[in-house]
């Protein structure tokens, strides 16, 4: 269980993103009103963050309590860009839009029009096959809280092979047909951006229409949120921030990688602080809406997580117990994160946007509970250049137990690195920054290489995202050959995928 647990983190972390970060630790009992910070005070936290980074990206907070709403920002768009980041700026918010999908499934709860208890396969087109366990079938609610027995994403899905098929629904579905539940349906919490991708499907079958359209006519228009989407309009478009990696590059669409493209109800959305101020502000019931119920029946459903003070409601995740808790969640993209987190007792709730890879989850954490440590900033990696021998020695498979392979091939002047697929994660370039030390630029990733005492190569240190435990991996076998390309894409691509309007996140 912890080694599942680790692969869902790091994950998650990225496209997950996620993820739900407990790096802001436990949240600790308040003794009376929350005094949240001052907007100066937000903006040196701000700005200690993003110019320990090195700049060209910036972070903007949104706070909601009894006084009113109110937004702060530090930094800008991108290097050489002066312009300020503001409210209506537009941000890939990741896995914060299961939230939405959670809620939209909830909101057809209450019309009568499905029922948490249905089996997922009675919703979607005829010859779907749904896998099953010991009889008991995969639920709505199991789907919404990550009990399914669903992995975190397909493990062909980043075959970029020359021979591999454009990923499509199909695959997803083929995928499912051969796929065999590892424990029984709602036995344990395993997060899986493909159940909800799953989920997205069955609502738009029962509700007759595509994700995104029914989506917009059930949420975001009733909830008024006119810069929450996933096609952006030309003007949505215009005040997008473009996204950065952890080397502060600008960072490719998530639409130009086909097996999260088509996952719009595992994040595909991007949002604004003001718009997530308006759903939060009708969360907390300092607005009125016909979604109100809903909402509040998010939270009805709660199931055990890993951390015994975690609970998993419907999209929700709820951090600790009484009046510690708090309710969140975390998104992250290839080039942004977000996080989003309300204390139901106090009515104050917080939003933090980037866009940068690196996450927030504790700053919107610390901003709620002061005693929350913030997490050390990301240090600014610096590539050097490696002789071809010492590369051409790295290149091989390594292997750690419970987890998988690792496989480190040369291709061209660089190595890649292709994480086992229960990960969920693209190959990647590995850019050195000392003679064994490397790091992804795609996502905070880093990997040591181990020697034997005798010149030879004997395995290497896997460092997830967010601070996880390295993970050790043992050589096993002769370099690979080269198959496909690496993640990293061009900078004409990316400029490309850049602006084409249609963003999609995990």
């Amino acid at each position: 269980m912890r080694r599942r647990t680790l692969r869902t983190l790091v994950a998650a972390a990225v496209l997950a993103v996620l993820l739900m970060s407990a790096a802001g630790g436990q949240a600790a009992p308040g003794s009376g009103a929350i005094a949240l910070p001052s907007d100066a005070e937000i903006r040196k936290l701000l700005a200690e963050r993003v110019d320990a980074q090195g700049g060209g990206f910036g972070i903007v907070v949104g706070v909601i309590g009894p006084q009113g709403r109110r937004v702060v920002s530090y930094g800008h768009p991108s290097q050489g860009d002066p312009r300020p980041l503001a409210g209506d700026t537009g941000f890939e918010i990741g896995s914060v839009g299961k939230v939405f999908t959670a809620l939209l499934l909830a909101d057809m709860v209450g019309r009568g029009e499905v029922a948490l208890a249905d089996p997922v396969a009675e919703h979607l087109p005829a010859g779907v096959k749904v896998p099953e366990r010991n009889g008991r079938a995969i639920t709505l609610a199991d789907l919404a809280t990550h009990t399914s027995g669903l992995p975190f994403m397909p493990d062909d899905a980043f075959d970029d092979s020359p021979k591999a098929t454009r990923y499509t629904s199909a695959r997803l579905y083929q995928f499912l047909a051969r796929y065999q539940l590892p424990r029984d349906v709602g036995a344990e919490w395993e997060y899986s951006n493909v159940g909800y991708w799953l989920l997205g499907e069955a609502l738009a079958s029962r509700g007759g229409k595509d994700y995104e359209s029914l989506l917009r006519a059930r949420i975001l228009a009733p909830l008024h949120l006119q810069d929450t989407a996933i096609t952006l309009s030309p003007r949505q478009q215009a005040k997008l921030a473009p996204g950065h990696d952890a080397s502060l590059r600008v960072s490719p669409s998530m639409a130009s990688i086909p097996a999260i493209a088509i996952m719009p109800a595992a994040g595909g959305l991007v949002s604004t602080a003001d718009d997530l101020l308006a759903f939060l502000a009708v969360t907390m019931g300092y607005e009125r809406s016909p979604l109100a119920p809903a909402m509040a029946n998010l939270l009805g459903t709660r199931r055990p997580m890993s951390r015994p003070d975690f609970r998993q409601a419907l999209g929700w995740v709820l951090e600790g117990e009484g009046d510690a808790a708090l309710i969140v969640h975390d998104g992250g993209t290839l080039g942004y994160a977000s996080s989003v987190a309300w204390d139901p007792r106090q009515r104050v709730g917080v939003v933090v946007l980037a866009n940068q890879v690196a996450g927030v989850g504790d700053l919107a954490r610390h901003l709620l509970r002061p005693d929350v440590p913030l997490a050390k900033p990301a240090a600014k990696h610096t590539e050097i250049t490696l002789d071809s021998a010492v590369l051409d020695a790295y290149a091989g498979r390594y292997e750690a137990p419970g987890e998988g392979l690792f496989v480190v091939a040369r291709e061209g002047d660089f190595l890649t690195l292709q994480l086992p697929g229960s990960w969920g994660l693209p190959k990647m370039r590995l850019h050195p920054e000392s003679r064994r030390d490397f790091f992804a630029a795609e996502l905070p990733l880093r990997v040591t290489f181990q020697e034997d005492g005798q010149g030879g190569v004997s395995g290497m240190l896997v460092y997830p995202p967010r601070g996880q435990k390295p993970v050790a991996a043992k050589r096993t076998g002769i370099p690979p050959e080269p198959k496909g390309t690496s993640f990293r894409l061009s900078s004409r691509a990316r400029a490309r995928d850049l602006g084409e309007g249609r963003r999609e996140g995990l």
